[in-house]
């Protein structure tokens, strides 16, 4: 009988390490084809958010640890200022003497409580940090800010633009829909169009990205409850209202706003925006 359980477990623990794994080798890829630093945070928080109780993402800049939620000078928050400076992980007491008390306000942090900050390193400086705090799993954050960090660098390096697909997505097919909207190729264009889809491709990637940085919690209860877009209706209406505004005048357009929800939101899922997502912009 013990046999048998002591097989048990070492089934239970194979299968929780290949899990494991498994989910640290999808977060790389994800961090890996991450166009631009906007996007890489946001997936980076979304990542991060899986090995800790609470996770929250900064961009250091001109001296201040900036978020969608609050600022911080390092001034006020020496822990934070020491982890970007000193580009190691560190564990500090989450207290108004080492993170701020406009912070320790914000998070709820009691007494006691302690902050895991991981740097995320490009070249020698230190663009952004992760907070982590409550259950740590810090080897995997630690990974996924290094990861971050090297796709940054690579980001970071100029390059040419790189050429689009050949053929653009076809969105729902309607009689209405002008031909080259729903089976589209890139060469049809002339470089005036070329260059509004292009813009466009990167407002939705932004303005996605910024939801899922300024809106984490709600983005988790909405992919659980099937009803991403009940949960983010807000953000999400002024997005499309933006989106047709500056890019449907253009009557090539595709609604690259709707495919990046469903790619970087929904994570390929469009039934995670609810019954209730009106869809594409036509």
């Amino acid at each position: 009988m013990s046999d048998d359980l002591e097989n048990l477990f070492a089934e239970s623990r194979e299968h929780t390490r290949c899990e494991f794994a498994e989910q640290l080798n999808q977060v790389a890829r994800r961090l890996r084809l991450a166009p631009d630093p906007a996007e890489l945070c946001a997936t980076l928080s979304d990542a991060a958010a899986y090995f800790a109780s609470g996770i929250q993402l900064f961009r250091i800049e001109d001296g201040v640890a900036r978020s969608p939620r609050i600022d911080v000078p390092l001034a006020s928050a020496p822990a934070i200022a020491s982890a970007a400076a000193g580009q190691d992980p560190l564990v500090a007491l989450a207290t108004s003497g080492e993170v701020s008390q406009a912070l320790v306000e914000l998070l709820g942090h009691e007494e006691n409580a302690r902050a895991h900050i991981f740097p995320v390193m490009v070249g020698d400086e230190t663009p952004a940090v992760v907070y982590a705090w409550g259950t740590v799993q810090s080897p995997a954050i630690e990974l996924l800010a290094q990861v971050a960090g090297a796709v940054w660098t690579a980001l970071s390096e100029p390059e040419p633009e790189p050429p689009p697909v050949t053929d653009l997505v076809t969105i729902a097919p309607a009689p209405a829909l002008p031909t080259f909207r729903q089976a589209g190729r890139w060469g049809d264009l002339t470089p005036e169009e070329q260059s509004i889809h292009l813009h466009a491709q990167r407002f939705a990637r932004v303005r996605v990205a910024e939801m899922r940085l300024a809106h984490g919690d709600a983005v988790q209860s909405g992919r659980m409850r099937h009803n991403l877009y009940e949960a983010l209706q807000e953000p999400i209406d002024s997005a499309r209202e933006a989106f047709r505004t500056r890019f449907f005048t253009c009557a090539s357009m595709v609604d690259y706003l709707d495919l990046e929800l469903i790619r970087a939101l929904a994570n390929e899922d469009p039934v995670l925006l609810g019954h209730s997502y009106p869809g594409p912009l036509v």
